[in-house]
């Protein structure tokens, strides 16, 4: 430990010498490090933000359940208790019938006048069921079981919905990792293996000195980890300036959607992407060594 600290100022001033070698092909390594980690960056908040979606539209799923003929105001009471103690089951609410004309009137809007044809209100009463949407098809059976009720409204097609895109969401954040990953390892690598090529004589001289492996190795880790460490900022940087751009644009414009908090994002990307960059560098760079081996 002793010895790798006496000769850190060297592993510095040689990372510095490997990076200055190959100036413009580093500089386009970062940049390209960059722009990767970048798209990782938009997958990730557009993840995050999507998944706020499918919460709040998962909170609001639900179904309903309408009573049969003849059934008394206290038994939809005890009705509705009973299908509220369902798991899966958030919470449950009697609609009656003038609420259901008034929601079927805020959906007409200007249509609604023509619902004055009828000489009785023609909507009935109802269960408003909110439920937990990966208990969608146990919840469905049971309350379609349940004695008093006559017919269940499931909007089944809404909620496959719902669940296709918290899946496609899940799966698009798996693959970009990957990619993101395996991109950055075969660059990383192959700029550390044209540092070693443009070194190979001062490798062997090392060698015939007598250094041990690792003081010969150990600038070019340094030199991975610096240039992707730099890549990991850059991306945090530019995610930072698009989601401050995005908030301050969209303001109040859409308050039905509740997105995540700024600062939350932002904080999300500069601690996450460095620090990705900085494993992926470290992964890239001892890939890239083992061709020290054969020089």
């Amino acid at each position: 430990m002793r010895s790798f600290l006496f000769n850190f100022g060297y592993f510095i001033k040689e990372s510095g010498r490997v990076i200055r070698l190959n100036l413009m092909s580093n500089i386009f390594s970062v940049l390209g490090t960059g722009l990767i980690l970048f798209l990782l960056g938009i997958v990730i908040t557009g993840t995050d933000i999507g998944n706020r979606l499918v919460i709040m539209l998962n909170e609001e799923a639900e179904v309903n359940g309408y009573f049969s003929e003849n059934i008394t105001a206290e038994e939809r009471e005890a009705l509705a208790d009973k299908i509220g103690s369902m798991d899966g089951v958030r919470s449950t609410r009697i609609v009656d019938e003038d609420e259901a004309k008034r929601r079927m009137e805020d959906i007409l809007g200007e249509e609604a006048k023509i619902l004055e044809l009828f000489d009785e209100n023609p909507f009935e009463a109802f269960i408003e069921i909110r439920i937990d949407i990966d208990a969608t098809d146990y919840v469905i059976d049971g309350v379609k079981n349940s004695p008093g009720i006559e017919y269940v409204r499931d909007n089944r097609e809404v909620l496959e919905k719902i669940q296709d895109i918290t899946y496609a969401l899940k799966i698009l954040g798996y693959l970009m990792m990957a990619a993101v990953g395996i991109t950055t390892l075969i660059i990383l690598s192959h700029m550390i293996r044209q540092g070693i090529y443009n070194n190979k004589d001062q490798i062997n001289t090392l060698r015939l000195l007598g250094s041990p492996g690792t003081f010969i190795s150990f600038p070019y880790i340094l030199t991975g980890l610096f240039l992707t460490l730099l890549g990991g900022i850059l991306a945090a940087l530019s995610i930072s300036f698009i989601i401050n751009g995005a908030y301050n644009g969209i303001g109040g414009t859409i308050p039905f959607i509740s997105l995540p908090p700024r600062e939350e994002l932002i904080n999300k990307m500069f601690i996450l992407l460095p620090g990705l960059s900085m494993a992926l560098g470290l992964l890239g760079s001892l890939f890239g060594l083992s061709s020290i081996r054969e020089k």
